[in-house]
């Protein structure tokens, strides 16, 4: 990896942060009409105006995270996690879909399954992928996240498959671990970050079966 490259990033997330936190203050100021009253289109277009900032913001704090994580430099709360729990909070927060309902069924063992790792950073990265995954689901209205007991680099593992009941069908008769494709229209960075932050807790993100598109298998180390 280039070393200028999180740096490039760093600098990015500044000279972005610096422009739309003006404008965004701008905007919060013309709503509350302090310069003066606004029309219902007016307010309207400022409405639309300040979502569209609240994109921006998200965006460029996966920039930062990006480059923190490509730099070495992001914390974590390490400690011993109850993964089942992560995925339970990673798909508690799922926000609904605008235009479609997808189910997201949760198969897991009983108890605790226990990793070494940052529960938060670990809801974070699932719940990216399981947000891109239901995102681009055209075959089914329903996505399963799967637990399965495996093994990672000859050590115990925890694997979480991602997919319509034709992917997990799939991911069964054929044990191929294709490049997970991480540069998806739609989703920002947020899956970038996603597999970074897997990799840093030691643990792998491959991609659907071939010719299946929508699925993903994470393993993660259990202790």
């Amino acid at each position: 990896m280039d070393p200028r490259w999180p740096k490039v990033l760093s600098l990015a997330v500044h000279e972005f942060r610096t422009p739309m936190t003006v404008v965004s203050g701008y905007v919060r100021m013309l709503l509350k009409e302090r310069a003066g009253p606004l029309s219902d289109q007016q307010r309207k277009l400022l409405e639309e105006t300040e979502r569209s900032l609240g994109r921006l913001t998200a965006l460029v704090l996966e920039v930062s995270e990006l480059s923190n994580l490509e730099a070495g430099t992001l914390t974590f709360n390490r400690q011993r996690t109850d993964l089942r729990a992560a995925i339970r909070t990673a798909v508690d927060g799922l926000a609904p879909l605008p235009d479609r309902d997808i189910a997201i069924e949760v198969e897991l063992g009983d108890g605790a399954a226990l990793v070494n790792g940052d529960p938060l950073r670990l809801a974070q990265a699932v719940a990216a992928v399981i947000a891109a995954l239901r995102r681009e689901l055209v075959t089914s209205d329903r996505l399963t996240v799967r637990e399965r007991d495996a093994t990672l680099d000859g050590s115990r593992a925890i694997e979480l498959r991602i997919g319509d009941e034709e992917t997990h069908a799939a991911f069964d008769a054929d044990d191929e671990r294709p490049i997970f494709d991480e540069w998806r229209g739609g989703v920002g960075l947020s899956l970038a970050v996603a597999r970074r932050l897997i990799e840093a807790h030691g643990g792998r993100l491959w991609g659907a079966p071939a010719g299946r598109k929508t699925g993903a298998r994470i393993l993660l180390p259990s202790v």
